[in-house]
């Protein structure tokens, strides 16, 4: 028999480790001292904290360890518990090379700029939404041509919404798409779409309701300023998705967090939506 501290040296774990282990079931002493509650082990369960030791190492958990030595697991289920930890590892693995990649990158642009970014890039999923929307077209993307479609769609918007009595439930959400049909040489026309979020089950005359998609990956940016100078911040998000491991799919929206009198104050947010580079 082994005490407690022998025990741990020879399993190459501490004495508090052996404790826990005790106390969640997983290993108990094979004799505890009644008078002095001192823990004694017998050498075969070093082969018991041997395979806790190994299972732990293959990220499973202490419960999950509890279950594989214990409730009699089948070859086939523990195959099948070893694909799932297979396959966890997998994605922290692609995360962790994604997460490298965007750390690289920022180190590229400091080094190359000499300072830090103005704006960060945050990858997300954007949910779909309900909204009240306005379309037209623009003669292009740019913003002198977008600029005064997207103020006329949203001032009408915001007009047939209090003409109905309906209280805005969000942000106001620009997106664009290339006009179909054949264009003459030279244009590049744009469908635009402005929407402002409402609640579920609002229904006016006049008021088109529609569910703006979902995006599975997005790239955003905060745009500080007037629209008009939008091109320096636009150009930012396609410079970092450049240098990551993404693609652009379509055209960015524009989310109007804030939009004061002052053109100068407003804060408006880029959403890129993205694929990962190879998908297409």
């Amino acid at each position: 028999m082994f005490t407690i501290g022998d025990f741990a040296r020879h399993g190459r774990v501490s004495v508090r480790m052996l404790r826990h282990y005790d106390a969640v079931g997983l290993l108990r002493p094979a004799h505890v001292d009644p008078s002095s509650g001192y823990r004694h082990y017998r050498a075969a369960q070093l082969a018991r904290l041997h395979r806790v030791l190994a299972l732990k190492d293959l990220g499973f958990t202490l419960d999950q360890v509890r279950s594989i030595l214990d409730e009699d697991v089948s070859t086939e289920e523990l195959r099948g518990m070893l694909r799932l930890r297979r396959a966890e590892l997998e994605t922290a693995a692609a995360e962790a090379a994604a997460r490298l990649t965007r750390v690289e990158a920022r180190l590229r642009t400091i080094e190359s700029e000499g300072t830090m970014p103005a704006e960060d890039v945050v990858v997300t999923s954007l949910p779909p939404v309900r909204a009240a929307e306005l379309t037209d077209t623009a003669a292009s993307y740019a913003p002198q041509d977008i600029g005064p479609v997207v103020g006329r769609l949203f001032t009408e918007l915001c007009r047939r919404l209090d003409a109905a009595g309906v209280t805005p439930a969000g942000p106001g959400i620009a997106r664009y798409e290339e006009a179909p049909g054949e264009e003459a040489p030279g244009e590049d026309r744009i469908t635009v779409r402005a929407a402002i979020p409402v609640a579920d089950g609002t229904a006016a005359d006049g008021l088109p309701v529609v569910e703006v998609p979902g995006v599975p990956l997005a790239a955003t940016i905060i745009h500080h300023g007037s629209m008009d100078g939008v091109v320096s911040t636009a150009h930012a998000l396609d410079q970092w998705i450049a240098a990551h491991s993404y693609e652009p799919v379509g055209l960015t929206r524009e989310v109007s967090l804030d939009c004061p009198d002052d053109p100068a104050a407003w804060v408006t947010e880029l959403q890129q939506p993205l694929i990962r580079r190879g998908q297409r």
